[in-house]
This record gives structure tokens, C-alpha cells and sequence, in this order.
């Protein structure tokens, strides 16, 4: 029967093995999994990973071993405030950390016919950091946050068959150290390198709903929606739900104290954690009252940086049946507004919330220009314009040209803002 069992296993997680091979995982690895017994169960996994064919970036963290060598340590929300002094200390127990994880990845696959396959790792300065600086009165310091992946270099070393091991820790261009939150570092990586998942290991198994059940699917939203049980939990998470609207294909949480849940996550139906994915089905409908906060709230940061004419609330209630919205995980996340004018229609307030822009973004932005060239076309208009500052090459690219302003409608023609300088952009329906 044992060996039924391990047949049908092995059976089912073909599929697995054949669709991981040459993708891209980074995996954060926090102070506490180091510091786990089973650690050594952990490399041995990343390591049979590699063996199969997937491209690794490890972030390790060292938050517990920090607590203990710094305990006078200070935190705003969960950075750590990092003085010079410490920046020292930290820097020590990172290298020695990663001396301890180079050491057990180079033991390859122990007990195995693999034992003697090579594991190359290597670390190096992929990360330019900038410092958090002065956050609500409080000056953190060499804490620091990701300015800038060396994508070019990274890949390099992962297409030359390497694993990442990768210090929260950054430089800036003077040479000065600062010390990152891992979390947020792993997913910064995540993001910049176009991963195709994020796995972060932590001391709890997976999510669970409000009678304890385990959770294995999450919407970011939902993600972020669910009680948390720790400050440093809950960071986590954030981070989790920010690498999949930014584009990472997949977010996962995997226990790091049960040995093999890693494997059991990747290459098994059932899983034996949580993943987050973004939801696929995007809908575009017609906006209603209830919309206008949502709509404000995508718009407004666009408004304040000028790329939007600013429309106040009162407004948009009394225009929301011009407005078409963009939903995502049941929220209003994407929006734009058609005007008609005889054979022309006005494309305008087309926007996405910054939250869910990058590869995301794109494809939001495209079905609400699909939708409201639809609108147009069931109006009988044989042409739209756009008046835009900043996002002619987004139109350029969807088959708008640039006109004049004498081809705009008499009406809206006298409303031209010259001050505004806008171009005029049409596209035949």
C-alpha cells in the first residue's frame, strides 16, 4: 500500500514538476525559520528545487537574532529604528547568517543519489536602498527601503545557474549601508524581477477563516481583510497581496516548522498553505451612486499630481451616469467617463487605482477603453478624442492619433483650457 501511495504521488505531482521548471521563485526566509531545527529540511528543499529546475532568490531576515544581540532596539510599526552602532552589529549578523545558509546549500542533496550535485549561491549588491528617513516625527535612521534592483545582474547570476542568497541590506550610491525589512525586500525583488511567485515561510501554517478552517485561496483584498495574529504577521501579508497586484503571477505562505509543507504546497492539488492570486475575471459596468467614493479614490492622486482635470464631488454625482468602472476582488479599482457629442464621443477620467497598475494595470486600462469604445459604437458615433498632458504614448499605442483642436466639437472647443495645453488625440470607432 506504501508503495500505491508513493506512486500516485509521485503521478500527481508530474505536472507540478514540469510546470515549475524554469520559472522564477523568490523566497523569503525569516530569522525565525534560521533559527528553526528545521532549517536544515528547508535548504535541502530550495536545493531540490534548483535541481528541478527552478531559478531561486532566498531573502533571509534576523529579526529574532537582532532582538537578542540589540534589545534596546526601538520599532515604528514594524521597522526597526537602526542607529550606527547597530547598523554595525546587523551587518555582522547577516554575514553570519549567510555563511550558515551557504554552508547548508553546500552539502547539496545529502542521502540522496544527489548528494553530489553541485549548488552554487551567491550574494552580492543587487540592492540600491535609499534611506525610510523622518516617518510621522521619527527619524529611522540607516533603516532603509529599496530604490533600485540590479535586474540585469541578478538574472545574470540565476541564468547562470545560481541561487540568489540575498542580506535585507542596501547600498546607497555613496556606499553607505542601510538595513531593510526582508519582507518588503523580498517583495520589492518579486516585483522588479517579474517573478512568477513569491513564498514567504512563516510560523503559521496557512490562513484561516472564522471557525479555524484552513484558507487556500486569497484575493489580495481578502487577503488583507482577514484578522491577523501578529503585527509581524500582518506585515507579511501586506507584502504578500502588493507582490500580486504588482504583477507576480503568484503569492504563497508555507509553514516553515512542518517539515516537507513546502513540497506539499508546491507539487500537491490540495497544497498545504495559502495562496493569493489576483482574480481573473475583470468586469467592466456602468457606474452607480454608490460609486462615487470609489471613483474619487482612484482619481484623486492623479488629480494632485495634475495628470487629471480636477472634478469635485458634487460633480461626479451629477455625471456618474457618464461613468464606467473597472471591479477587482469587489472593489472599484479602475474608472473612465464618455460624453457623447452627435458622431463623436469624449474619452475622459480614464484611470487606474496605483495599487493595481504595473502588468495588472495594463490590462484594466485596456477594458475600460474596450468598454467605452463599445459605448460609443452603440451610440452611433463614428469617433472618439481624448484631451491628455502625460499619456499620449499609452494612446499612440491603441490607435489614437494627434490632431488639432479645430477637430474637436464647436462645444467642447470652447472649453478648451490653453493654459492646459492638452493634445488632442482622436481614433476612428
Amino acid at each position: 500500500m506504501a508503495t500505491k501511495q508513493y506512486a500516485q504521488w509521485f503521478r500527481g505531482s508530474t505536472p507540478y514538476i514540469s510546470a515549475h521548471r524554469d520559472k522564477t521563485f523568490v523566497v523569503l526566509l525569516p530569522g525565525e525559520a534560521v533559527a528553526h531545527v528545521n532549517l536544515t529540511n528547508i535548504v535541502h528543499d530550495l536545493a531540490l528545487l534548483h535541481v528541478l529546475g527552478v531559478r531561486l532568490v532566498v531573502v533571509h531576515g534576523a529579526r529574532p537574532q537582532i532582538d537578542a544581540a540589540l534589545p534596546e532596539s526601538t520599532y515604528h510599526g514594524h521597522r526597526r529604528v537602526t542607529d550606527g552602532s547597530a547598523m554595525t552589529t546587523i551587518t555582522g549578523i547577516y554575514g553570519q547568517i549567510r555563511t550558515q545558509l551557504e554552508a547548508l546549500f553546500s552539502t547539496g542533496l545529502p542521502n540522496t543519489p544527489l548528494h553530489n550535485v553541485e549548488v552554487p549561491v551567491f550574494s552580492g549588491n543587487f540592492v540600491v536602498a535609499k534611506p525610510v528617513g523622518i516617518v510621522d516625527g521619527v527619524d529611522h535612521l540607516f533603516t532603509g527601503a529599496a530604490r533600485r534592483i540590479e535586474k540585469e545582474r541578478l538574472w545574470a547570476t540565476l541564468s547562470n545557474g545560481g541561487i540568489v542568497v540575498q542580506s535585507p541590506i542596501g547600498f546607497s550610491s555613496s556606499g553607505q549601508a542601510f538595513n531593510l525589512p526582508a519582507e518588503e525586500l523580498a517583495a520589492d525583488i518579486a516585483i522588479r524581477i517579474k517573478a512568477d511567485k513569491l513564498i514567504m515561510l512563516s510560523n503559521i501554517n496557512h490562513v484561516c477563516d472564522d471557525q479555524g478552517q484552513r484558507v487556500s485561496t486569497l484575493t489580495p483584498t481578502e487577503l488583507e481583510r482577514t484578522p491577523f495574529l501578529s503585527d509581524e504577521q500582518k506585515s507579511h501579508m501586506v507584502c504578500l497581496a502588493r507582490a500580486v497586484r504588482g504583477g507576480v503571477t503568484k503569492a504563497q505562505l508555507v509553514s516553515f516548522e512542518d517539515d516537507g509543507a513546502l513540497l506539499a504546497e508546491l507539487f500537491t492539488a490540495a497544497g498545504e498553505g495559502t495562496q493569493i492570486v489576483e482574480q481573473q475575471s475583470r468586469t467592466v459596468r456602468q457606474a452607480v451612486a454608490e460609486d462615487v467614493a470609489g471613483i474619487v479614490e482612484v482619481i484623486r492622486p492623479l488629480e494632485e499630481r495634475g495628470i487629471l482635470v480636477r472634478r469635485e464631488r458634487d460633480r461626479l454625482e451629477e455625471e456618474i451616469s457618464q461613468f464606467m468602472v473597472a471591479e477587482l476582488d469587489g472593489i472599484v479599482v479602475g474608472c473612465c467617463a464618455v460624453y457623447p457629442y452627435g458622431r463623436q464621443v469624449e474619452l475622459a477620467c480614464l484611470a487606474v487605482h496605483e495599487n493595481y497598475r504595473n502588468q495588472s494595470g495594463a490590462n484594466l486600462g485596456q477594458s475600460l477603453l474596450d468598454a467605452a469604445e463599445q459605448f460609443a459604437r452603440d451610440e452611433d458615433a463614428d469617433e472618439m478624442f481624448v484631451l491628455t498632458t502625460q499619456t499620449m504614448d499609452w494612446f499612440l499605442e491603441r490607435g489614437f492619433e494627434e490632431t488639432k483642436v479645430d477637430r474637436l466639437p464647436a462645444e467642447k472647443q470652447s472649453l478648451y483650457n490653453w493654459q492646459r495645453n492638452s493634445i488632442v488625440m482622436t481614433k476612428r470607432i
